[in-house]
């Protein structure tokens, strides 16, 4: 089995660039979206990145919330779990189509699709939620951060 070592202290050498990240996530968990959804759309991204790093992390964090962990087992299945609401299926849809993937459409049909469960500073912050987990995931997953032993959070 693969061990990663971190290749560097990111958060010790940058710590300015860290924290507004830090900072940014904490402002999109307190904003419209609320704490569940945002680690749901954490989770998923980080899914879809492969930061083994952050999937654990978002996985703990949503548990400690008192989420089901079935519920979490499911989140990469999200089309086909009955544990998802319409919003969150609209913001994991989104999520998927924001991160480059080989089926992104990030066009006018969906969009219509979010606005019909997301007022529009909801949609702001979704961007910016899909937007900051993927910065996370490329920095964690370049940067090889090892999971550790005990949860991160």
């Amino acid at each position: 089995m693969a061990q990663h070592t971190a290749r560097l202290a990111y958060h010790q050498l940058s710590p300015k660039a860290f924290m507004g990240l830090v900072n940014l996530s904490e402002t999109i968990k307190k904003g419209p979206l609320g704490t569940r959804l945002a680690e749901l759309v954490f989770l998923r991204v980080s899914q879809i990145n492969g930061c083994a790093y952050c999937m654990d992390m978002h996985w703990h964090v949503l548990v400690k919330n008192g989420m089901e962990p079935r519920h979490l087992n499911a989140v990469a299945g999200w089309r086909e779990a009955p544990f998802f609401s319409d919003r969150d299926r609209a913001a994991l849809r989104w999520a998927e189509i924001l991160t480059p993937t080989p089926n992104s459409d990030a066009s006018d049909e969906e969009f219509a699709r979010l606005q019909a469960v997301f007022s529009q500073a909801e949609i702001s912050e979704l961007g910016f939620a899909v937007g900051v987990i993927n910065a996370w995931n490329l920095v964690n997953a370049g940067m090889r951060a090892p999971i550790p032993e005990a949860p991160a959070v």
